[in-house]
């Protein structure tokens, strides 16, 4: 049988079935379904955090436990939810889009998934050791991850080299697939744009991954090989470490937030009834906001005491990213001007994207001024700012992509009032949750605290509500997800889902090219 065959390789069954496969779709669902379990563990997580900060005293949790469930609940969010959700997206559609008949490397695409259980797994196990778990807040910043961490750190650090790994490995199959594997007569400026993001993406992958590495291998050896790398009473630098993490977490935001623009770009242009406006734009919009991502890191670290001409820099390229965010807002904007449009689930999500990832955006140059970052550092108007990007905007455009794609993956249609009903909740519970926590941080709330002074009270609570209807509106997600695909409930899906909505009569052009999955055409 070729290394390519679509059937399921071998006699497996059952369980098994799911250990050995190579099929693209097959591992493209179990990261899908691995995501929601890290969402579930995650938000889990964000309860007990918002639960604590519902009212003013330390009432049910003891603070060095808050500070592990603030540090596993970033880290798992990032690495357990988002990465391997958008992963999983790109197994499904990728090889589709482009006409390959899977993905170039099935074995390492299989590999790939089955490193994260592990790696994941360790990283929960930790809490359970001595010492508890990780409790140095997600960036790790040295000295306090190295010379006070608890010793379930080593395993963090094991834990996050198998993260890396897998993700190299998923970006190599990525990039190989789409420059080997494109249908006769698909040129690269005819791809569809998910699958443009996701090739920059890769990219970026292989690019950041090694400099996570090398930061905890450092952080490795200053720990247990008597290093002193960040450690200043042995010539060290604490403000190193910084710059070498950065240099990798900045990149990776645009790693969780690159394949949501394709995401979006595909459903605002299937909803207006129009093709996308500005392909090419949008396309090297995305490259530039790649290449830019590598040149903006240290306006994480404003306050660390750089030269003045490092803030002028750092603060000029971050304003710099501006112009090719807006390029793609204003592009997604005039699609739906005079488009045909309606407002199914995937479409709303879409839509709450635009908006509440801007709103994200205008935050982060609020936060790109130096002079006003020192009073805006570490407050909680940081905490808004970067989760406006990633709940309504990474998150967002994955469930976006769930509900669109769904028909096209199980041949049912998802329940449309059920995903209105999700939809809503979580748009009322994200904003009702984040967006008071910007002033709550302009009012000078410190992040990362398991209590807090008296007149931020209200708020708080207010923040905490929020969370909970955010957090239980999931659940609707999955009782839908469970009717559609587990129970079958729906009606069967049609070859061109999407086309043609109820009470529009009269005759739709078909949407962007390739929005279904109908073999590409040989361009002669």
């Amino acid at each position: 049988m070729s290394e390519h065959s679509s059937d399921h390789h071998g006699p497996e069954k059952g369980l098994l079935r799911w250990v050995y496969t190579t099929n693209h779709k097959d591992i493209g669902t179990m990261y899908l379904l691995f995501a929601l379990v890290a969402l579930l563990v995650g938000g889990t997580m964000a309860f007990v955090i918002r639960a604590e900060l519902f009212q003013p005293g330390l009432q049910l949790v003891d603070p060095n436990f808050f500070n592990q469930m603030t540090t596993m609940h970033g880290l798992i969010m990032v690495f357990g939810a988002i990465m391997p959700a958008f992963v999983g997206l790109a197994n499904w559609l990728v090889p589709m889009m482009v006409g390959a008949p899977d993905m170039a490397l099935p074995r390492i695409n299989n590999w790939s998934f089955w490193l994260l259980p592990f790696a994941f797994g360790m990283l929960f196990c930790t809490l359970f050791m001595d010492g508890g778990a990780p409790n140095f807040g997600w960036t790790f910043y040295a000295p306090l991850s190295t010379d006070y961490a608890p010793p379930s750190v080593t395993f963090f650090i094991f834990s996050v080299h198998m993260m890396g790994i897998s993700s190299i490995m998923g970006a190599v199959n990525v990039i190989v697939t789409i420059f080997n594997m494109r249908a006769p007569g698909m040129t690269f400026m005819k791809m569809p744009l998910f699958v443009w993001t996701w090739l920059i993406t890769a990219f970026l992958l292989i690019a950041v991954m090694p400099v996570l590495a090398g930061v905890v291998t450092m952080m490795l050896m200053d720990i247990h090989f008597g290093t002193s790398f960040f450690n200043a009473a042995g010539g060290g630098d604490p403000v190193m470490f910084q710059h070498v993490f950065w240099f990798f977490g900045h990149p990776e935001v645009y790693i969780m937030i690159l394949p949501a623009f394709g995401v979006v770009s595909h459903i605002i242009s299937t909803f207006s009834r129009k093709p996308l406006f500005g392909y090419t734009s949008m396309v090297w919009a995305t490259a530039s906001i790649a290449v830019l991502s590598f040149i903006v890191w240290a306006h994480h670290m404003f306050t660390v005491g750089m030269p003045l001409v490092g803030e002028l820099f750092f603060m000029y390229s971050t304003m710099l990213i501006a112009v090719p965010t807006g390029v793609k807002v204003f592009n997604w904007v005039t699609t739906m001007f005079k488009g045909s449009m309606t407002f199914e689930t995937p479409m709303l999500f879409a839509i709450a994207f635009v908006v509440l990832f801007t709103i994200g955006g205008l935050s982060g140059l609020m936060l790109a001024i130096a002079p006003a970052d020192f009073q805006y550092h570490d407050t909680y108007f940081v905490v808004a700012h970067f989760h406006y990007v990633l709940v309504p905007g990474a998150l967002f455009s994955i469930l976006a992509a769930v509900y669109y794609w769904l028909p096209k993956w199980c041949g049912r249609m998802y329940n449309e009032s059920l995903g209105k009903w999700h939809f809503w909740m979580s748009f009322i519970g994200v904003n009702i949750t984040f967006f008071p926590m910007h002033f709550v941080g302009l009012a000078g709330m410190p992040r990362r605290i398991p209590d807090y002074a008296l007149q931020f009270a209200e708020f708080n609570a207010i923040v905490s509500v929020g969370a909970f209807i955010f957090g239980l509106s999931q659940l609707i997600f999955i009782y839908n997800l469970w009717k559609t695909v587990v129970k079958k409930e729906g009606e069967a899906a049609t070859d061109k889902v999407w086309d043609k909505p109820e009470g529009l009569e009269w005759d739709i052009p078909s949407p962007a090219p390739y929005h279904t999955f109908q073999e590409p055409p040989v361009v002669k």
